[in-house]
């Protein structure tokens, strides 16, 4: 299985320097991860990614998925396959990304990644809506829950696509003990950042149960706009939506929410 932070990151009030941000960022997105990543889904994705002649190009919208797709060529013994000709003619398409972590795992497998500063889903629609003219589907290889909206901005557009899922997101079975864990030593967080909707939602439920009246004191920041509207689907005032989807942008964010004057 495949671990990463989907969830949220819990700031104490008495880390407020801004020069630690960036590894409380590092640390906290590591013990209170609310979700697993697993890559049960491989079977659909083996003969798609050893055929890109059938393809106008790939789409990545998160760090998951390209490690998702690694570990499927591994298990279908295609790494030899991808390294001496299919990397090759995947490089003569278009490969979309959203945000730099993104591209930067996209770049290790040996791909040119492009769309990345574009930040989000629905700005990079607009970018391959801009620029693709083929007529041959994009390949998104993307997670069980990923959002409609980029399939369906293409789909608008008239830009043929086709979805593969690769990898499932489920709760992680450490989140309620992490989240005791944390409360009981560091009290209410100043702050509680959130990486994805389905983060909000593996956590949410715990959170409301251990902040009990105290809630209001939080402030609640999202990675984007997305996150940003699942957080005001549960009635959550968000304090800061980060500009970009980075740790220097998110921080950022941060520190203006926990000001006394927050934008």
């Amino acid at each position: 299985s495949l671990f990463c932070p989907l969830s949220f990151c819990l700031f104490p009030v008495s880390r407020r320097r801004a020069s630690a941000w960036i590894a409380l960022l590092e640390y906290s997105s590591f013990i209170t991860d609310a979700g697993q990543v697993s890559c049960p889904a491989c079977t659909p994705a083996k003969p798609r990614l050893s055929h890109p002649e059938g393809y106008g190009g790939l789409i990545f919208t998160s760090p998951r998925a390209v490690e998702a797709v690694k570990l499927c060529l591994e298990k279908a013994n295609k790494t030899e396959a991808w390294e001496t000709s299919l990397k090759e003619k995947w490089n003569s398409k278009s490969v979309y990304v959203v945000g730099n972590a993104t591209a930067s795992l996209v770049s290790k497998i040996g791909l040119d990644p492009e769309g990345e500063n574009c930040g989000n889903a629905e700005k990079l629609a607009e970018y391959i809506c801009s620029r693709e003219s083929s007529a041959l589907p994009l390949l998104f290889p993307c997670g069980n829950l990923k959002r409609e909206t980029l399939p369906r901005m293409l789909k608008d557009k008239g830009v043929p696509m086709e979805s593969i899922t690769v990898y499932q997101t489920i709760p992680h079975p450490g989140i309620q003990g992490n989240l005791n864990s944390y409360y009981s030593q560091q009290g209410i967080p100043a702050s509680i950042t959130f990486f994805s909707p389905s983060g909000l939602s593996y956590s949410l439920k715990h959170i409301q149960e251990l902040s009990g009246d105290s809630i209001d004191q939080i402030k609640f920041v999202a990675i984007g706009p997305t996150t940003a509207r699942a957080l005001a689907a549960q009635g959550l005032p968000v304090s800061c939506t980060a500009e970009s989807p980075t740790p220097r942008a998110l921080a950022a964010g941060i520190r203006t929410a926990l000001q006394p004057h927050r934008c």
